[in-house]
C-alpha cells in the first residue's frame, strides 16, 4: 500500500488578480491581464527563492467565495477518490510557502547517511502528486527538491554520478488543473504525453514506472524544466533588438556585437518556435543536451540593390550555455516565469535528474 501526497500550491489564490490559469480555480474562463508576483519573479534577474514563483499565468478574478477558501479543486478531489478506491492512503496538502513545500518533500527522504547528507529514498512507499495550474508551479516544487537534495560542492559524495551535481530526484506525478490548451505553446504535461484525467493520473502513480528526464540548473539558484526564451517586443508586437554574448560549450552563437531578436534555451519544446520561425527543430527532454538558438536579423541586398532583412537562426547543442547581456535589461520567460537579465546567466544540464510517473 502506498502513501500518496496530493500537493497543491495555494499562493495563486492569494495573488492580486490571480486565481489559477484562466480563473479555473473558481470555474471562470475570463482573463483580466492581471499578474501575480510570480509572473515577474520578483522583477530581478535572479530566481527568487520564494513561494511566489509557484504562481501561474494570467488569471481572472473569479468569485470571492471560490478563491478565499482552501477547498481542493475538483480534479484534486477526483484524483484523491481514485487513489483511495485503489487502497492508497491519501493526504492532500495546500502549500503556501517554501517551508510547507519542504515539509511535504521531507516525507520522501531516505535513511540517514553516514556523511549526513539529506538524500531521497529510492525505495520510498510515499509517492507525490503535484497538482499544477502552470509549469511554473511544477518548477517551484522541483526547485525545492534540488535545494533539499543537492549536496554542496565541498561535500560531493562518491556515489554521485560524475555528470551530475545532485542525485536522482524522487519521481512526481503531474495532475494538470486546467484543460489542455491549443496554440503553439503547450504545457509540459501535454508535451510529455502525460494523462490529464484524474483517474488516469492515479493509475500512473500507483501502477506506472518513472520516466527520467533532464533538468536544467542555473547559477541564479533555480531550475528549468521546459525552456527559456529571451527577448522582447514593442507595443505593436515587433521584436526589439538587443545584444548579448551567447556560448554553448565551446561554440559562440553571438559575440555580443550584433543585434539579436531572440534566444531560445530548450530542454523540452515549449519555446521551440517564435511566431512562424522554428528556433529549435527537435528538442528532446531526455537526450542529455541543452538546445540553444539565436535569431539574428541580417540585411541582404537583392540583385537590383534593394535591401531586405532576413532572419538567420544559429543553433548549437551541448552541456551548458551562458548568456552575457551587453547593454540594459533583457526580458525573458523561463518556464512561464518572467524576469529580466542584467548580468551573466549560465544554465547546465543534469541528465536524467528528475522523473515523472507514466503508465
Amino acid at each position: 500500500m502506498y502513501d500518496v501526497v496530493l500537493l497543491t500550491l495555494g499562493s495563486e489564490r492569494d495573488a492580486p488578480g490571480g486565481c489559477g490559469s484562466g480563473g479555473a480555480c473558481c470555474g471562470g474562463t475570463t482573463e483580466t491581464g492581471a499578474q501575480s508576483p510570480a509572473e515577474t519573479e520578483a522583477g530581478t534577474d535572479s530566481c527568487a527563492d520564494a513561494p511566489a514563483e509557484a504562481g501561474n499565468g494570467k488569471g481572472g478574478q473569479g468569485t470571492a467565495d471560490g478563491c478565499s477558501t482552501d477547498r481542493p479543486r475538483v480534479p484534486v478531489l477526483a484524483c484523491a477518490d481514485a487513489l483511495t478506491a485503489r487502497g492508497a492512503r491519501v493526504q492532500t496538502v495546500t502549500a503556501r510557502s517554501d517551508a510547507e513545500i519542504d515539509a511535504v518533500l521531507a516525507q520522501l527522504d531516505g535513511p540517514v547517511r553516514q556523511d549526513g547528507l539529506t538524500w531521497p529514498d529510492s525505495d520510498s512507499k510515499t509517492r507525490l502528486v503535484v497538482a499544477t495550474a502552470s509549469d511554473a508551479q511544477l518548477r517551484a516544487v522541483l526547485r525545492r527538491m534540488v535545494r533539499r537534495y543537492a549536496p554542496p560542492p565541498s561535500r560531493r559524495p562518491a556515489d554521485l554520478p560524475g555528470d551530475r551535481t545532485l542525485p536522482d530526484l524522487p519521481p512526481v506525478a503531474v495532475l494538470p488543473l486546467d484543460p489542455a490548451r491549443g496554440g503553439t505553446h503547450r504545457d509540459l504535461a501535454a508535451q510529455l504525453g502525460l494523462p490529464r484525467d484524474p483517474a488516469a493520473v492515479a493509475v500512473a502513480v500507483l501502477d506506472g514506472t518513472p520516466r527520467r528526464l533532464d533538468l536544467l540548473r542555473n547559477d541564479g539558484g533555480s531550475v528549468t524544466l521546459d525552456g527559456a526564451l529571451l527577448g522582447a517586443a514593442d507595443d505593436a508586437g515587433r521584436p526589439l533588438h538587443w545584444r548579448a554574448r551567447v556560448e554553448v560549450d565551446d561554440a559562440i552563437l553571438s559575440n555580443g556585437e550584433e543585434p539579436l531578436l531572440a534566444c531560445a534555451i530548450g530542454n523540452a519544446g515549449g519555446y521551440a518556435s517564435l511566431d512562424d520561425v522554428t528556433l529549435l527543430p527537435a528538442p528532446d527532454p531526455a537526450d542529455g543536451q541543452v538546445e540553444v538558438a539565436v535569431a539574428v536579423p541580417v540585411v541582404v541586398r537583392s540583385t537590383f540593390g534593394r535591401k531586405r532583412v532576413r532572419l538567420e537562426v544559429r543553433r548549437a547543442r551541448g552541456r551548458a550555455v551562458s548568456v552575457v547581456p551587453r547593454e540594459g535589461k533583457v526580458p525573458y520567460l523561463d518556464d512561464g516565469v518572467e524576469g529580466e537579465l542584467t548580468r551573466k546567466r549560465s544554465w547546465w544540464i543534469e541528465p536524467g535528474a528528475w522523473a515523472v510517473w507514466v503508465s
